[in-house]
């Protein structure tokens, strides 16, 4: 359908065929099917086939529903009246275009979902009598990314990580967790300003994690993100505050020519808001219906493939994570899940997941440099960024949180721990100021358990040979592993 009407669209991640063979295979991004499989040479059978195989990819749906007009669309429904996968079509090309098409409502067939939950994640239903139908579609006309069903994710939802991540934190003793907590949330904000390669005073991290531990109380719009990219931006002298007036890229400049190179090409600046209302309709709705992790996804991703500022959009990316991970109560109440130190870990892979919706993006998307050196998009692609396969991004995600709670909860409770054992015994050899203790501490553990010359020379060197010898083994006993 895409080639026969020369659609302008993303190409999906899985592309299907019909071989010569009669067995079905996957290879290769497709998914190869057995002769008996072929649709009939028309718009019905292939729509038919694209519904009963491939699952929902809205924005072919939708420049497909333009490109052919309501006419082929009625016909499909008055010749099989009571078909469900006529019924679904008609649905979505009403829910789609916002056209209604000149057909009576539907009398007579059961109600079928119009999302396939054995193939893709849904919201729960509300019947369209019109249509006489189930509308399960995650999100509205104005934001409605999907997620495909994959082992992987099942797996991860097979785990019960809610349940996990509680039972990790009631193994931490209550003010071991409360500081623990504080660790974390501090750990995250500084690792989301790296993951941008900055590196900003220190009261501009401790401000942007006193926003993050407070994620999940407010709802998302669009003020709401303007209060937090004023957190994010301690100066706006050099940029626009809000949504962008201009073209927006994520790549680079060749260094010779000069000549722009994207990476990621955003959404035009006259899209932007309607996309925001849309990701704020979604977090009021179906984020409170969906697998919390899928939803956070869905939203974060969304976000930041809209990149709807001048600056501050990847950390509020991160932070929508947050957002809907705390509004669902899914990690222990005044715990923060460093999911940015885990991006900052798999950096590799969060590109890798970036990338892998910008690469089919870009050539879908008209566009020519500025004077100023940005882009302007020349061509309709609002819809790319409101209906998009969020699948491997909902994958890393998910592992991501496995990690935080599997792996780096314990291990910073279990560091503090040790910490603390180590400060004990040192308080009880030498008197020294909280400073100096946490200093040598740094010294020792930068050091693995050696206090450096430069340390015994300097800060410490009112230290006897024997009480550094002494305060090495109690480091050493406190992190022998």
């Amino acid at each position: 359908m895409i080639r026969a009407f020369d659609l302008r669209v993303p190409l999906p991640r899985t592309l299907s065929a019909v071989g010569e063979r009669h067995r079905r295979m996957e290879e290769g991004g497709w998914r190869i099917y057995s002769p008996r499989y072929a649709p009939d040479a028309q718009l019905e059978g292939h729509l038919t086939f694209a519904l009963k195989y491939e699952g929902l990819d809205l924005v072919v749906l939708k420049r497909l529903f333009v490109a052919v007009g309501p006419r082929p669309v009625e016909a499909i429904v008055r010749a099989k009246p009571t078909g469900a996968y006529a019924r679904r079509i008609w649905f979505l090309y009403e829910w789609l275009t916002g056209q209604r098409l000149d057909l009576p409502n539907a009398d007579r067939g059961a109600y079928p979902y119009v999302v396939d939950t054995d193939r893709q994640y849904a919201a729960p239903a509300e019947t369209s009598p019109r249509h006489r139908v189930k509308n399960n579609l995650p999100g509205t006309p104005d934001f409605c990314p999907l997620v495909f069903r994959t082992e992987a994710l099942e797996r991860f939802r097979g785990m019960d990580l809610q349940m996990c991540a509680r039972q990790a934190a009631a193994a931490v003793p209550r003010d071991l967790l409360a500081r623990t907590a504080a660790f974390l949330l501090l750990k995250d904000s500084r690792s989301s300003f790296a993951i941008e390669g900055e590196r900003p005073r220190q009261d501009r991290i401790q401000r942007w994690g006193r926003a993050i531990g407070k994620a999940g109380k407010q709802s998302i719009d669009l003020d709401e993100l303007l209060r937090l990219q004023r957190i994010v931006i301690s100066d706006f002298r050099f940029l626009h505050p809000g949504l962008r007036t201009e073209g927006g890229f994520v790549g680079e400049h060749d260094r010779d020519t000069r000549m722009l190179v994207p990476g990621h090409i955003s959404a035009r600046p006259d899209d932007l808001a309607r996309l925001v209302d849309g990701m704020a309709a979604f977090d009021g709705q179906a984020a409170q219906q969906l697998d919390p992790v899928v939803a956070a996804s869905v939203l974060a991703f969304g976000f930041v493939f809209v990149h709807p500022f001048e600056d501050g959009n990847g950390r509020l990316h991160r932070y929508l994570i947050h957002h809907v991970l705390a509004e669902r109560g899914f990690n222990p109440a005044g715990l923060v899940f460093p999911i940015s130190a885990v991006i900052l870990d798999r950096m590799d892979g969060y590109r890798a997941v970036l990338e892998d919706y910008s690469r089919r993006l870009l050539p879908a998307v008209d566009w020519e440099p500025t004077d100023n050196g940005n882009v302007r998009v020349l061509n309709d692609t609002g819809d790319f960024y409101r209906f998009f396969d969020a699948t491997p991004q909902t994958e890393f995600l998910y592992g991501c949180v496995q990690r935080t709670i599997e792996q780096d909860l314990p291990e910073e409770a279990a560091f503090l721990k040790r910490y603390d054992a180590f400060r004990a015994e040192l308080d009880l050899m030498v008197d020294m100021p909280d400073r100096l203790s946490d200093l040598l501490f740094r010294f020792l553990h930068q050091n693995g358990g050696t206090l450096s010359r430069r340390g015994r020379e300097r800060e410490f060197a009112a230290l006897t040979d024997e009480e550094v010898e002494r305060i090495e083994g109690v480091y050493r006993d406190a992190f022998a592993d």
